[in-house]
């Protein structure tokens, strides 16, 4: 696999900081990312769990019905972004409120077993503050900005974030699609380890 770095005028590669390095690969602050995962993963559960129990949310939905029909009320709208609330009210018109919530309530929950877990921290993470960023836009401040940071770091930190859990199995045993990628178009006998 070629990179293509940046490099200055004299040609020397321009590397991350010792502080990134630290931050995001080094396996000493796996027990930092351990605490942040965790702690994150609790909220989504808890979140979860309380739909779970809800016919509001699990039957009929009316529970998303209500939320969405309060981010688009016409008198006092909760969205700044036009073009949301006019997903939302598309989303409200067609019904799909009653499958969303599950969707909801399953994804909260499986995004906190995760990141309990330490199983696949980045792709959790992600999933996890692309809903926060969700209900960021609907106009609900709540915990979700700080939840959205914490999601954020764990994706930068996904090779470390999973390093005391399920990770520290599953990222040698499966590898990445990318490194898998490189090891078959490289000619047979020839190391691409040192390209990753």
């Amino acid at each position: 696999m070629v990179i293509h770095s940046v490099k200055t005028s004299q040609g020397t590669e321009v590397a991350n900081p010792p502080i990134s390095r630290f931050l995001f690969d080094d396996t000493r602050f796996a027990i930092v990312w351990l605490v942040v995962r965790v702690l994150l993963g609790i909220a989504w559960v808890q979140a979860g769990l309380h739909k779970l129990n809800d016919p509001a949310w699990m039957e009929t939905g009316a529970a998303l019905k209500g939320f969405w029909a309060g981010i688009v009320n016409p008198a006092q709208p909760k969205t700044a972004f036009p073009w949301y609330g006019g997903f939302i009210q598309s989303m409200l018109d067609s019904g799909s409120y009653v499958w969303f919530a599950k969707l909801v309530t399953f994804g909260e929950l499986l995004v906190g077993i995760a990141l309990i877990l330490g199983a696949f921290v980045g792709i959790a993470a992600f999933f996890g503050a692309f809903m926060n960023w969700n209900y960021i836009m609907a106009g609900t401040a709540s915990t979700n900005p700080l939840l959205l940071v914490a999601g954020i770091l764990l994706i930068l930190a996904w090779k470390t974030a999973g390093y005391w859990g399920a990770d520290r199995i599953l990222l040698p045993l499966l590898g990445t699609p990318w490194s898998r990628r490189a090891e078959a178009s490289s000619p047979q006998g020839v190391s691409t380890s040192a390209a990753n």
